[in-house]
């Protein structure tokens, strides 16, 4: 293990001082809560792709475990206060064999209107649809995606209107190399790329009720967490309209990986986002919550 200087050490602590005192920050992300969901009630953790149905109360999430499980939420004046869900499943292979630790790492999730799940796995970047958990049906797999760093790819997963799926690596290979956006309309292809700012990295997508590509990204500094959501208008070839929705000071949440977006009941753009706690005892998994536009009043009635 390589020693750091005490000049390297320094500098590192002053980078932590200066995370931790940057205020949150976004367009129009107003926090809305967060509730901790104990592994005893949940049986999985690591979790890192999630869906929300579109009223907000049931969900479906994976973990990098190759694991997949559905609940609901509890809530109360517009905020998570409980969760239930039933056992995890375990994501099988092709013809339903067990798969590997390795590349069972399981990392996006993307559901389709007539219910098909698809899943991105790390460990040999790729990608594959199920009908049920039990038996996984191969997609053809680039050789750009054999390609990719390990432990490095493909992270986020998303399925727009037209039944599109978009993935896109968590590193670009350069801080001032865009992600390359890979899009499957009945083969792969790389239409476009998204820039790249900062020492963030792509780790959940989602398209929104509005149409939009809505990009969770996470920056890892030694100390913990920082937090950024992105936003885009994609077109057939490239990205407009780019926004930043927020960015969070350093721990201020876990480690977001999966996001979701939905409409709640006052017609506001609702951010779900959940936590890998690396199954770690001083992480925890947790649900978090913003939205777009208003803050909630104390006796709303939205879901």
């Amino acid at each position: 293990m390589r020693r750091r200087s005490g000049g390297q050490l320094i500098r590192a602590l002053t980078l932590c001082l200066m995370a931790l005192a940057t205020p949150l920050r976004g367009g129009e992300a107003v926090y809305v809560g967060s509730y901790t969901w104990p592994a005893a009630e949940h049986g999985a953790g690591g979790f890192s792709g999630l869906e929300v149905d579109a009223d907000g109360q049931g969900f479906t999430a994976i973990s990098d475990r190759g694991l997949i499980l559905s609940g609901r939420f509890t809530r109360a004046a517009g905020r998570i206060t409980g969760v239930a869900a039933d056992a995890p499943a375990l994501l099988r292979g092709i013809d339903g064999a067990r798969q590997s630790k390795a590349g069972g790492d399981s990392e996006g999730l993307a559901l389709d209107a007539d219910g098909r799940i698809f899943v991105s796995f790390e460990g040999g970047n790729r990608v594959w649809t199920y009908l049920t958990p039990d038996a996984a049906t191969r997609m053809p797999r680039p050789e750009a995606f054999r390609q990719m760093q390990g432990n490095s790819g493909l992270e986020a997963l998303a399925i727009d209107h037209r039944g599109r799926l978009f993935t896109l690596p968590e590193r670009s290979g350069r801080l001032d190399r865009p992600f390359p956006v890979w899009r499957f309309d009945g083969a792969w292809s790389q239409p476009f790329a998204i820039p790249r700012d900062g020492g963030f990295k792509p780790v959940g997508a989602d398209f929104g009720p509005d149409g939009r590509f809505y990009l969770l990204e996470r920056l890892f500094s030694g100390f913990g967490f920082r937090t950024r959501v992105r936003v885009f208008t994609l077109t057939e070839s490239g990205v407009t309209s780019e926004e930043t929705l927020l960015t969070t000071r350093l721990r201020r949440h876990d480690n977001l990986e999966g996001i979701a977006v939905w409409r709640d009941g006052d017609g506001l753009i609702r951010l779900t986002m959940v936590s890998d706690d690396n199954f770690r005892a001083f992480q925890r998994t947790e649900f978090v919550e913003y939205r777009l536009g208003a803050p909630l009043a104390s006796g709303t009635a939205s879901r």
